[in-house]
């Protein structure tokens, strides 16, 4: 089957376009810290959704519907389960007392290292996946070829949709943030101040250069993401087990797009306040299309409706019967 490595003239474009818009967002729009109002961060939402859709019809016009169909259930997938990240991002925040002129830079910072850990998430599975294959054997009356790693991860995100069904956003709540391992790792090298210092991520003090609280918190950031990847990444899986490329991609345009994301839902979390149902239900689906799929496969489309239209019941649910704490 066709792939994304086919066509360098596409990845050139996703290329440039992700950097064109990080050098556009750290270096012209956002030189300077400031609070993001809930108008830009919807104008940088729709601007970073357009821009996925606009290279998702790239892939449709180069590669055909089933790349265009794994591409846009990849990325869906990864932006539902994004978006249940952001309440630990809230809570993050709020723990450290972090201004919301500040929030910003310490998204993009753990935005540039998503960017280089899915990489290696992504482009390291895929060839892992290519050796755990099993002999052709007979079950059930069907000659079958199992991938031992996918099954495992199946059978991961069907307990990952057990525990998230029964979860309450609002868990970590009273959560010690300082004495998670992305804080103790900062602590363990270098020295910490106990204030911050503007916008910085080190300081000097009495002639003693110390990390501040600001970059302890890009550190939990980052590490939050690593462990939210351990989900998302074996999902996104079962979407195009063998093309790293409209994995990459799909995962790239949806994480870059939840910093906007975050600036605009903050204040409105109660829309979502269902969503862990929805997300319930979405690992499950994939676990199960994991386990299944040497016997019965289940195209991209009816992964792409589903995962759709749970999202959209989950979300009209959280509105209809909002829990507001």
């Amino acid at each position: 089957m066709d792939s994304l490595i086919n066509h360098p003239v596409i990845l050139s474009v996703f290329s440039v376009v992700i950097i064109g818009m990080l050098l556009l967002d750290l270096g012209v729009l956002n030189k300077k810290s400031h609070a993001i109002t809930s108008r830009e961060a919807a104008y940088w939402s729709i601007l970073w959704v357009s821009l996925s859709m606009g290279f998702s019809g790239i892939i449709y016009y180069y590669l055909g519907f089933e790349k265009f169909s794994q591409f846009q259930g990849a990325y869906w997938i990864e932006k539902a389960l994004s978006v249940d990240n952001l309440f630990v991002f809230i809570l993050v925040f709020g723990y450290f007392n972090v201004a919301k002129e500040l929030q910003h830079k310490v998204l993009f910072w753990g935005v540039l290292g998503a960017l280089a850990f899915r990489a290696i998430f992504i482009f390291s599975g895929v060839w892992i996946l290519n050796y755990t294959y099993l002999p052709e054997m007979e079950l059930f009356g069907k000659t079958v070829t199992i991938n031992y790693l996918l099954t495992i991860f199946g059978f991961i995100l069907i307990v990952a949709g057990f525990k998230s069904w029964f979860s309450n956003s609002g868990d970590d709540g009273d959560k010690d943030f300082s004495k998670s391992p992305g804080a103790k790792l900062v602590h363990k090298f270098f020295k910490v101040s106990p204030n911050f210092d503007g916008d910085k991520f080190f300081t000097i003090q009495n002639g003693i250069k110390m990390a501040t609280p600001l970059f302890v918190v890009v550190a939990i950031i980052e590490f939050t993401d690593l462990l939210f990847a351990v989900d998302s990444i074996p999902a996104i899986f079962a979407i195009a087990p063998n093309d790293p490329f409209i994995l990459y991609t799909s995962n790239i345009f949806a994480i870059l797009g939840l910093r906007s994301l975050y600036f605009l839902l903050a204040n409105f979390m109660y829309m979502f306040s269902r969503l862990h149902y929805g997300l319930a239900l979405i690992l499950g689906f994939i676990g199960v299309k994991m386990i299944i799929a040497p016997f019965i496969h289940i195209s991209s489309l009816v992964s792409l409706g589903v995962v759709g239209g749970v999202i959209l019941t989950s979300v009209v649910w959280s509105l209809l019967f909002p829990i507001k704490d």
